[in-house]
């Protein structure tokens, strides 16, 4: 794993994502072992983000020597991204660096036709703009990340954090990143394909009607759970259980369901020598033939491939 990253910088981005990227990237947890990735902050100097004043590292000129680059995105969208920007995010993907665009950093990526003939995502307030601007982009608006192998995009805000999360746990295995969304207080795992707009917030914990359950199914993943059983143990019928469950997660009970088993499957591959069939058990897949299928269709490779790459290159 090539452990460089580098976060291009430009007058006017959005503190938050910078902040965001640096946090995630730049500081080792406490609990994990072995090196950690090597930051660097790459731009013009000095930037201008606001009330700050920020000293780049280097110049853009550095992009392409590092394995990930991190693009925030910036205020102002009605002006295009800076032409040396652009041509340094560019020259990087070219070089082979893996280009990771947050919230509305997605406009660099079009602007250097990374994003061309690929899905891809921004801010729900401002997918239209890209789609209008950049016609070749099939801007899914609905999502709160896009993973196309070396191009990635977010949405806004905090679903920039759960593609920061998504890359650690790439390369570094699920636990590992739940160690540092534990250290920032956040999910550790949000689906990327989970909808970025959801018309009713998530309470506080104990506020919500599944505050009780959730805790509960977790605690039962080797069960084979179905609505039924959480609508029972929630106390209502399936479709108002249906519906709570959309208006907290954003997701239906079974495809959180779902996730859950794959987290902890990916948790027992990393950890543990159990064999697949214990894990398919242990997980509420039944058998290894169920898990393989769901596994792979879902992290995208197979259970076996993901313990030899987790268990021995995670460090």
């Amino acid at each position: 794993m090539d452990r460089t990253v580098a976060v291009a910088v430009t007058d006017g981005m959005l503190n938050f994502e910078l902040a965001l990227a640096l946090e995630v990237f730049g500081s080792p947890p406490a609990a994990v072992d072995g090196p950690w990735y090597d930051v660097t902050v790459c731009g013009p100097r000095p930037v201008g983000s606001g009330r700050f004043l920020l000293e780049p590292d280097h110049g853009l000129d550095r992009l392409p020597d590092a394995g990930t680059v991190i693009v925030p995105g910036w205020a102002d969208i009605d002006r295009p991204p800076p032409p040396d920007l652009v041509d340094a995010v560019r020259t990087a993907h070219e070089a082979g660096a893996r280009v990771v665009s947050l919230c509305t950093g997605a406009f660099v990526l079009a602007a250097a036709g990374l994003l061309d003939g690929r899905r891809a995502t921004t801010h729900w307030a401002h997918t239209g703009e890209l789609k209008a601007r950049h016609p070749l982009v099939d801007v899914d608006p609905d999502v709160l990340y896009v993973d196309s192998g070396k191009v990635l995009t977010s949405a806004g805000k905090a679903a920039a954090m759960d593609l920061c999360l998504h890359l650690v746990r790439q390369d570094r295995g699920s636990g590992v990143a739940n160690v540092v969304a534990r250290r920032l207080v956040v999910p550790p795992h949000r689906d990327g394909g989970q909808a970025q707009f959801v018309t009713t917030p998530v309470p506080a914990p104990g506020n919500h009607p599944l505050a009780d359950l959730l805790p509960w199914a977790l605690e039962r993943l080797d069960q084979p759970l179905t609505v039924e059983d959480l609508a029972r143990r929630a106390g209502m019928s399936s479709r108002h259980l249906t519906r709570h469950f959309r208006a907290v997660s954003g997701t239906t009970p079974l495809r959180w369901l779902l996730t859950q088993r794959i987290r902890h499957a990916q948790e027992l591959l990393e950890t543990t020598a159990d064999s697949i069939d214990s894990i398919a058990a242990a997980t509420g897949m039944g058998t290894a033939t169920t898990l393989r299928r769901h596994f792979h269709r879902t992290v995208g490779v197979p259970p076996d491939t993901y313990r030899r790459t987790f268990r021995s290159g995670r460090h």
